[in-house]
């Protein structure tokens, strides 16, 4: 399936299921959203990545308009649907301030490992703990799907990008579970990093060696 849409390329990726708050301020994305919010059709937002537009991004709904100003600017609610793949970017629409893309759906398998998931979420907090985060999730751990989670393990942006190409859930916890097994060591080695920086300056207890 294929069609057209109305689109927002951002730094950032936005992952399905995901809830996004967004400030509208520009002419050309006022006249998208509010378009989008009069017919209840949903817009795309494709990743930009050193400023070059990515093939694969997001559709998402206006879910709620929670504040509309004077000027026009809007701070919107939004929910991410599902993943789409760029075919081809249309630059310019006529008597449209905003571009647009012929996008298709990929296949996403969502069928993933409860018990890897429970891995996965075993590292997270781990790390959680080393770096002395607190995050709370609203599921059990083995309910938890990878978008959901994604954002709170510490992905750059294209590590991020990389896990929305990932069309197997299964895939993307195997992701997430390799990032974290490097991540702790490495929040391990921040953590005694810290410490020894502490120590500097303070008078040292040691004992001596017989050479």
């Amino acid at each position: 399936m294929t069609n057209f849409i109305p689109i927002f390329p951002l730094n950032i990726v936005v992952y399905p299921g995901e809830n996004l708050n967004l400030h509208i301020f520009e002419p050309r994305y006022k006249q998208l959203v509010g378009e989008c919010k009069e017919t209840k059709k949903p817009f795309g937002i494709p990743v930009v990545i050193d400023n070059k537009v990515q093939e694969f991004g997001t559709l998402l709904e206006v879910v709620e308009v929670s504040k509309q100003y004077e000027s026009g600017e809007m701070d919107i609610k939004t929910k991410g649907i599902k993943v789409f793949r760029m075919l081809e970017q249309i630059k310019e629409i006529p008597e449209k301030l905003y571009s647009g893309a012929i996008v298709s759906y990929p296949e996403n398998y969502d069928n993933g490992s409860s018990g890897l998931m429970q891995k996965v979420m075993s590292n997270l907090r781990d790390l959680h703990l080393l770096l002395k985060v607190e995050k709370t999730f609203s599921k059990p751990d083995a309910e938890l799907k990878s978008f959901e989670i994604a954002h709170h393990i510490g992905l750059s942006l294209e590590e991020e990008y990389e896990v929305l190409l990932l069309q197997d859930e299964l895939h993307r916890q195997e992701y997430l579970k390799r990032h974290l097994l490097k991540a702790i060591p490495m929040a391990q080695g921040m953590e005694q990093l810290k410490e020894k920086i502490k120590l500097n300056g303070h008078f040292k207890n040691l004992s001596g060696f017989d050479l």
